[in-house]
């Protein structure tokens, strides 16, 4: 065995690695799921967004006015 039939053979086997990994990353069967994992990154968004609007509607009514008014800064309850 030379030298030169080792490269064939890495020469195919490297092939075969990049089209199977090719057909796994585009199966059909696989979209639904790929698409959820590279939507991952905004649901981390969505979730602060939604404790931080929890939060502030605690807040408003904790203080015990109207919701929307606004103090003047220095101004206590």
């Amino acid at each position: 065995m030379t030298i030169e039939t080792l490269r064939e053979i890495g020469l195919v086997l490297g092939s075969l690695a990049f089209l199977a990994i090719c057909w796994w990353a585009f199966s059909p069967k696989r979209k639904k799921r790929f698409e959820e994992d590279a939507n991952l990154p905004f649901a981390d968004d969505e979730q602060q967004a939604d404790k931080d609007a929890s939060a502030a509607q605690k807040d408003e009514s904790k203080s015990g006015e109207e919701p929307g008014t606004e103090r003047k800064q220095g101004q206590d309850k």
